[in-house]
């Protein structure tokens, strides 16, 4: 992501911090400084937790990844963001037992943390002595190893059981589906799953309204759009499965050459129906002048400013046997609406957001028309 910073790495395996993250340290700051009364000895605590709990997150986050691993899929990278980690996979297996092996793994990891913190405070004393467990609540916001100890090992037991929630996006939404796929079809036993876990978001947000506890509805809301992606997700990989960039990408797309001026970019778009440029040289690609882009540079710069001085050339571009949900889901990631095509080193079109939405709603009505239209050669050309 590029909008994260890499730590470290693991197996290969990226850890990155995401900007947004020092929010929670300040949200922690006035949480246990500010709001307990106990100022900075309530703050210190609260960022040494805070810490070590995201600590725990990418130990349970390394759990699902090396897990996944292990059948030969291929792990990203793991992001730290304030409401905690993702760990993102190259693709979600369909197959049952492996879905659940890989769910599992992250809350196996908190238990088997439990047991071993149970060790040490057995042989350490790690965990101190308190008569009560009011005694010990009290005692957890002060910088002391027995409160650091005991509220990681409640916190811990309670991120392996948060993710058990049968609902998705958490670790129990997809043991759910998995235990379902056994039964029925991948994509049935999704919606179930969804149904179950919008159910459950609706339980807690009610609960939450009547409680008056705004951050469970934070949760449930949470719950509730991430079971929602997850069901579409799903619909749109079976829907497009089998289709390739081929099938979609726009062929008689307008290229602009590096002298070309932001005035001229903007001369096309109201002249046509093209609002993204291919920046080449012949039939290489040089660069891309995205809508957005232009609309940006404009601001920037005169309308006679030559395209090579403001054109993106980071954008990394797809071929045509490239999986398509996969290009799909890769504007998704990016937040891009367009992809440059390009094959032996010639460009050969844009695919954009609008091209895969047409190619969803026709696959979605006549699942075999485009395959059909690949063998006759015919394909799409606007």
């Amino acid at each position: 992501m590029r909008d994260s910073l890499k730590l470290f790495a693991v197996r290969g395996i990226n850890i990155r911090l995401h900007i947004t993250f020092p929010l929670i340290l300040i949200w922690v700051v006035l949480q246990f400084g500010l709001l307990t009364g106990q100022g900075w000895d309530g703050a210190l605590f609260g960022v040494i937790v805070t810490l070590l709990l995201f600590g725990i997150v990418v130990l349970h986050e390394l759990g699902h990844s090396i897990a996944a691993q292990n059948y030969g899929i291929g792990v990203q990278e793991i992001v730290l963001l304030p409401i905690g980690g993702v760990a993102r996979l190259e693709t979600i297996p369909e197959n049952p037992r492996k879905e659940l092996v890989i769910a599992a793994a992250g809350p196996a990891v908190n238990f088997a943390l439990a047991v071993v913190l149970l060790v040490l405070d057995a042989v350490f004393g790690l965990g101190g002595r308190f008569d009560s467990p009011e005694q010990m609540v009290a005692a957890m916001t002060t910088v002391s190893v027995p409160a650091i100890f005991n509220y990681i090992f409640v916190v811990n037991l309670f991120l392996a059981l948060f993710n058990l929630i049968p609902a998705f996006p958490m670790d129990g939404g997809r043991v759910l589906r998995a235990l379902l796929a056994t039964r029925m079809d991948y994509v049935r036993a999704t919606a179930i799953a969804v149904t179950i876990g919008q159910s459950l978001a609706w339980l807690m947000g009610l609960w939450g309204f009547l409680s008056g506890a705004f951050f469970l509805i934070l949760i449930a809301v949470f719950i509730y759009l991430g079971a929602g992606q997850e069901g579409q997700m799903v619909q749109v990989r079976h829907v497009l499965r089998g289709l390739t960039v081929r099938h979609a990408y726009s062929r008689q797309t307008r290229a602009l050459p590096p002298d070309a001026t932001l005035e001229d970019a903007v001369q096309h778009i109201l002249t046509g129906f093209q609002t993204d440029f291919p920046v080449c040289t012949g039939e290489r690609l040089v660069g891309l002048l995205t809508y957005k882009r232009i609309v940006e540079a404009l601001n920037e710069h005169q309308p006679g400013k030559v395209v090579s001085a403001v054109m993106l050339t980071d954008v990394q571009p797809v071929a045509p046997d490239d999986d398509l949900f996969k290009a799909q889901r890769r504007m998704i990631e990016e937040n891009v609406d367009v992809l440059p095509v390009v094959e032996g080193g010639r460009f050969l079109g844009l695919l954009t957001s609008h091209d895969v939405n047409e190619v969803y709603l026709l696959a979605s009505a006549q699942p075999n028309l485009l395959p059909n239209l690949e063998k006759t050669g015919v394909m799409r050309s606007g």
